[in-house]
């Protein structure tokens, strides 16, 4: 089956548009799938589909004649004539596309749609190579709202974004986001039928991010305790980045875990967000915290609370609607999450008066103009939401 992402709504109002479009995200998230369904949209006969995993098609862009270039995709098809549009999957298979893409683009009359799994190869070569002349787009694991899509739910999912939502209702819906919490949002693992082939499914994704990211991107010397890290985060998830501890942890400098941090953010496999701060000299500013990509990677790989779990479910919700801090004063009290310096989120199993009531004194000395509690169980107080009616 396949739904339409939330991300096309975005990338839409370009599709036209002259510039390259480049959709970046980890790997088995969709982004074949999205490149797809783009080119089914467009009402237009003169396009053309190249995997660039498959060792033929790479062939074609090995060619230091870039006008040669240009030529079989004539000979695939394409119509050099007229404004002609190119798909190609898995970009980080070649290394000199970006010089390819751009001269095509300068010469032809050709709409680029890339995409690839490595931001930390895409930001990089394409900077400078297309510099005012792309747009990137990150892809990420399913949200709630494209999990029900592609389960087909008959459940309304639009409406619980809006409407006051009813006990029957949180119960009808509670079943399908314990599933989304437990295994989440990997397309190809919310379609498998049954727990043993999630997991099996879970496992082969952390499998080839491992080999095709870590061991032949990365291509570090210390291969073991890249794995070891990854391992210790997933265990740590939602707390804040110790480098000099997990130094120590894995006897290793703090400048190779730097390194190996940034690679895994930079691959989508952790993300960093920094503190929300109105006063330099009151809150906690240098340490970040961090989340995984996925809760189901989470829960298959490491044991983790159910709060810690659930908190990284609301991470990764929140990071699509935009930018997310954590707040924290140096006495201790916090605010799991602030979007966009507007909002105030905290994460709780269940809510309760005095949780509401905290985080309401927290924001409005931060000048916040909303804060919502939000509850893995049903409450009837003011202020609650749910993770899957953000």
């Amino acid at each position: 089956m396949i739904i339409e992402r939330e991300l096309y709504t975005k990338i839409k109002p370009v599709i036209n548009s002259p510039e390259v479009i480049i959709i970046t995200g980890m790997r088995r998230v969709g982004k074949t799938i999205l490149l797809r369904y783009i080119m089914e949209k467009i009402v237009s006969k003169n396009k053309i589909f190249l995997d660039l995993e498959n060792p033929t098609n790479r062939k074609y862009f090995e060619e230091n004649n870039y006008d040669k270039i240009a030529n079989d995709l004539k000979i695939l098809g394409l119509d050099l004539r007229e404004k002609g549009y190119v798909f190609l999957d898995e970009i980080q298979f070649v290394k000199n596309i970006p010089s390819v893409v751009k001269y095509l683009y300068d010469h032809y009359k050709i709409k680029f749609f890339l995409s690839g799994s490595s931001s930390f190869y895409l930001k990089n070569l394409f900077s400078e190579s297309l510099a005012g002349r792309k747009y990137i787009f990150e892809l990420f694991p399913l949200s709630f709202y494209e999990f029900m899509l592609l389960k087909n739910s008959k459940i309304n999912i639009s409406a619980l974004r809006n409407d006051k939502i009813s006990e029957a209702t949180f119960e009808q819906v509670e079943r399908y986001y314990d599933e989304y919490v437990s295994f989440g949002g990997f397309p190809g693992v919310v379609q498998k039928e049954n727990i043993q082939e999630k997991k099996a499914t879970l496992e082969d994704i952390f499998s080839s991010y491992f080999q095709l990211e870590v061991v032949q991107l990365g291509d570090f010397k210390k291969i073991n305790v890249v794995r070891d890290l990854m391992l210790l985060l997933m265990e740590r998830v939602g707390s804040k980045l110790d480098v000099q501890k997990l130094s120590r942890e894995l006897g290793v400098s703090r400048e190779t875990i730097n390194n190996y941090i940034a690679f895994l953010e930079s691959t989508y496999f952790i993300k960093l967000i920094r503190p929300f701060s109105r006063n330099r000299d009151s809150e906690i500013r240098s340490a970040q915290k961090f989340y995984l990509c996925d809760s189901g990677i989470v829960n298959q790989f490491a044991k983790v609370s159910e709060g810690a779990l659930f908190e990284n479910v609301i991470f990764s919700t929140l990071r699509n609607k935009g930018e997310v801090n954590y707040y924290q004063k140096k006495s201790g009290v916090e605010i799991d999450f602030v979007l966009d310096k507007k909002i105030a989120y905290e994460v709780k199993l269940r809510a309760y008066e005095q949780d509401i009531k905290k985080l309401k004194s927290l924001s409005e000395d931060l000048k916040l103009k909303k804060y919502k509690i939000i509850s893995r169980k049903y409450s009837e107080l003011p202020h609650v939401e749910y993770g899957f009616s953000i």
